[in-house]
């Protein structure tokens, strides 16, 4: 081997290299823009039932039955504006958003009718834990906000530009297909081909699906934040349902969130006899959420929708978890559900690809 060969080897490792660098600062750099266009697609991709829908059953011709679901998701964006911003505006206090001072005062007399409540029962643990700091960074709360308000600013844009994207994406429905199709061989391009339309029905079924998901869970958590009178259900409801589309520790994150807002909800109540039952209600109401949840409409969306079993899902969350953190447990059941595609229509000669995608 002679040194010019070697040293165009290592030439050809830092081209490469540098490459790869001037890639990932140029998908840093416009991260924002590809968030856009994810939120785009999963939109264009929920919108294939309804697109369908105006063309076969009402005969919209394809730019009319687009722009009228444009203007449902516009009515819809609307309507919850309007309905949250005056909600948060004039309960923030309330729900100890902004006044972080009253909240963890609310959580030290909460912590010492708690502990009076223990006493009865030959339980004392003020001692142990009145020099705990319960709220570590509570301070920081005011700073969140003014943080999230500042990036109210652009909202509008991004709101505009994830409209006018998906409304390409749904006009011209093939414009990503047709953008993988180019640097497709000729040899492969049936099989890209199916393998595109596939994902794209599969993923329409399951983010449909997630939607009615968290809908049937805002629904009960409304219900019963409002059979026990609890301020601002609405907000909470919506809140810990929207987090139930993180698998697993989004439940428990939401079941956290609704168990501190109700218990500090009526601090001026008795606590054993009124904050103590109600907050234990509200958690069993939410426990058996959680239960139909699981063992409903998980396993209905899964299985009809991506046609994969709850332990191999189990499974799939685990590993993206484990690789890409809270990021990976979100998005492993769509880009599960894509590899399973693609693997069978390029692997199906393997025994271990042939069962798991038996049922596709």
């Amino acid at each position: 081997m002679t040194a010019k060969i070697i040293s165009n080897g290592i030439l050809r490792t830092i081209a490469i290299l540098a490459g790869l660098a001037g890639l990932t600062w140029f998908v840093l750099q416009i991260q924002t823009v590809i968030i856009y266009i994810i939120i785009s697609a999963i939109l264009a991709l929920i919108s294939r039932p309804f697109i369908r829908f105006f063309k076969l059953k009402l005969k919209f011709n394809n730019s009319l039955s687009v722009i009228t679901t444009i203007l449902i998701y516009t009515v819809l964006i609307v309507i919850l504006v309007n309905l949250f911003a005056p909600l948060i505006s004039k309960q923030s206090e309330n729900i100890a958003l902004l006044n972080s001072e009253e909240f963890k005062g609310n959580i030290e007399k909460l912590r010492k009718e708690v502990n009076d409540y223990l006493i009865l029962n030959h339980i004392d643990v003020l001692e142990k834990t009145q020099n705990i700091d319960f709220l570590p960074g509570i301070k920081n709360i005011p700073n969140v906000i003014n943080y999230i308000l500042s990036k109210l600013g652009s909202f509008s844009i991004g709101l505009f530009s994830v409209l006018f994207i998906t409304f390409f994406f749904m006009q011209e429905a093939k414009i990503l297909s047709k953008a993988t199709l180019v640097l497709t061989p000729k040899k492969h391009l049936l099989h890209v081909v199916r393998s595109i339309e596939t994902i794209k029905d599969l993923l329409s079924r399951y983010f449909i699906g997630l939607i009615i998901q968290i809908s049937i869970l805002f629904v009960i958590y409304t219900s019963l934040l409002t059979i026990f009178e609890i301020e601002n259900p609405i907000i909470i409801a919506f809140l810990c349902a929207s987090l139930n589309l993180i698998p697993y520790l989004g439940p428990m994150m939401g079941g956290v969130i609704m168990f501190i807002l109700t218990t500090t909800n009526n601090l001026d109540l008795d606590f054993r006899t009124e904050i103590l039952p109600n907050t234990l209600y509200i958690m069993a109401g939410y426990t058996i959420a959680q239960l139909i949840d699981n063992f409903i409409s998980q396993p209905i969306i899964f299985s009809r929708s991506i046609k994969s079993h709850p332990l191999e899902i189990f499974i799939v969350i685990l590993v993206f978890g484990n690789l890409f953190g809270v990021l990976g447990m979100v998005i492993s059941i769509p880009a599960y559900t894509a590899i399973k595609v693609i693997a069978k229509e390029f692997f199906n000669k393997y025994k271990a690809i042939k069962l798991l995608t038996k049922d596709f």
